[in-house]
């Protein structure tokens, strides 16, 4: 009994032994962590906006063209040649006999003829390497062409010289009587010496004859008259009144047309 009892004995305290060296391995060893799933993350749900309308213009309507109008060829006027055929001859500031003159031309002067007025009856003539310009009758010259082949000249440039001592004319007035207009004014008070000893009073009217209006230069030497106006016209009558003195013409006057 006690031959089986050692070996047993024996066999328990060598497996007591060993027992904790197992224990010890088994501890001293470090556990190797597990590698962890690392969750994906879930995809967010950004919403994608879609896209806007752009709204598209009406198609704009283009301007068709417009026609632009054609300038008016300016008109080429003739500058004419012209001889005294009469004794003597006055040639004056403006287109009549009621004008001052500005010199006189002798039978056979020869002329540049470079304006008219508007019916052609007055011509207006400059002698060559001259720079002033002065008025003859039509009639009282011969001309190598035709007279309303020349410029016509409105009145504001008839370049009548100018008084510089008297002032305009007073108290104008027009009165109609059917198709006679009476204009009247004061008269121009002179000092000694400047008279012109020509007409004292000119005046330059727009009338109406036959349905059109005609512009007439009138003298008169006294302080009213008469002129005759039709009805019938689109445009207007009216008139102008000035007096020379021998330095020249006053200032102009509108006539109250009636």
């Amino acid at each position: 009994m006690k031959k089986i009892l050692l070996p047993c004995l024996l066999l328990m305290l060598v497996l007591a032994a060993c027992a904790p060296a197992e224990l010890a391995t088994a501890t001293s060893e470090p556990a190797t962590p597990q590698a962890s799933e690392t969750p994906s993350p879930e995809p967010s749900s950004t919403s994608t906006p879609l896209p806007t309308e752009t709204e598209t213009p009406p198609p704009s309507s283009t301007p068709l063209p417009s026609e632009t109008p054609s300038p008016e060829p300016t008109p080429t006027y003739a500058i004419l040649r012209g001889t005294v055929n009469v004794e003597k001859v006055s040639c004056r500031y403006g287109p009549g006999a009621m004008y001052l003159y500005l010199y006189g031309m002798v039978q056979g002067a020869n002329q540049d003829v470079i304006g008219r007025n508007e019916q052609g009856t007055w011509a207006l003539t400059m002698s060559r390497g001259d720079n002033k310009s002065c008025w003859v009758k039509t009639d009282l010259m011969d001309l190598n062409g035709e007279i309303m082949s020349v410029q016509p000249i409105d009145p504001d440039d008839y370049n009548l010289p100018k008084s510089p001592f008297y002032g305009p004319l007073t108290n104008v007035g027009a009165k109609r009587n059917g198709n006679e207009v009476v204009v009247s004014w004061n008269p121009l008070i002179l000092r000694a010496g400047d008279d012109s000893l020509q007409t004292p009073y000119v005046l330059q009217v727009w009338v109406c004859r036959a349905g059109e209006i005609v512009m007439e230069s009138l003298g008169a030497y006294e302080t009213s008259i008469s002129v005759v106006d039709e009805p019938g016209c689109a445009e207007p009558s009216h008139g102008r009144i000035t007096s020379a003195e021998k330095h020249g013409y006053t200032k102009f006057v509108e006539i109250p047309w009636p």
